[in-house]
């Protein structure tokens, strides 16, 4: 807690002048735990139509489709998240994440359908041809290509979620960033796939629900890597 001095140099605190609240560490900490878990709970509650659903479904991949419509709620959840993320307070006193995710919601819950709906039905398609590829007839390398093609498109979609989730660009305008951003930012784009490794992980050895009750300190991680994605738009295309 810091004091304010009584006139230069003094160390003594002036008589009745309130003192700042809110600027140590352990405040600072407290006020990031009480975003992440307000954040969170956010999160599980708007997708929490489409979560009941993945619960439902059994893990044959005929119900990829059903899949896929259980996770459209989870693009403009996860774009209000990154907002209220990057708008979070630092301040004890001064703490509104609720908010934040709401307005969030509100601003990018079309933009990120636009862009999120088409992902989730191209990688729909290729898990569809993955796990039928035997009926295919085509060669295995075709497979290597379609596994590395949805992966491409996991990580074009994280550079797509943190431009749609700040900027108010076109859908079209946004999707080229983000492809642009792809190769130029590495690391962003290096960070983005070790957390989908994480995600996955967590999920294939532990239980599909990890992930999305980690999602929140997933979104903020993935957020603080993208900060150079994030400084070059905001300093390049916009005025």
């Amino acid at each position: 807690m810091i004091r304010v001095p009584d006139g230069p140099g003094s160390p003594f605190p002036t008589r009745g002048t309130p003192a700042a609240f809110g600027t140590g560490p352990l405040s600072r900490a407290a006020a990031l735990i009480h975003t992440l878990v307000t954040v969170e709970a956010l999160l599980l509650l708007t997708t929490a139509p489409g979560l009941a659903g993945l619960l439902l479904l059994g893990p044959d991949p005929s119900n990829l489709p059903l899949v896929a419509l259980c996770l459209l709620p989870v693009g403009p959840a996860a774009c209000a998240a990154v907002y209220a993320l990057h708008h979070r307070g630092r301040d004890l006193a001064d703490l509104h994440p609720a908010r934040a995710f709401r307005r969030g919601w509100r601003l990018n819950a079309v933009p990120a359908l636009k862009l999120w709906t088409p992902l989730l039905g191209w990688l729909t398609l290729i898990a569809f041809t993955l796990t039928h590829f035997t009926a295919t007839g085509l060669p295995r390398w075709w497979a290597a290509l379609l596994a590395v093609t949805g992966a491409g498109a996991l990580l074009w979609g994280a550079h797509a979620l943190l431009i749609t989730s700040l900027f108010a660009f076109r859908a079209r305008d946004t999707a080229r960033l983000a492809a642009w951003f792809l190769l130029r930012h590495g690391r962003t784009t290096l960070a983005a796939a070790s957390l989908t490794f994480l995600a996955a992980a967590f999920t294939a050895w532990l239980t599909e629900a990890l992930p999305a009750l980690l999602a929140a300190p997933l979104l903020l991680s993935l957020l603080h890597a993208g900060r150079p994605v994030i400084a070059e738009t905001e300093r390049e295309f916009t005025g």
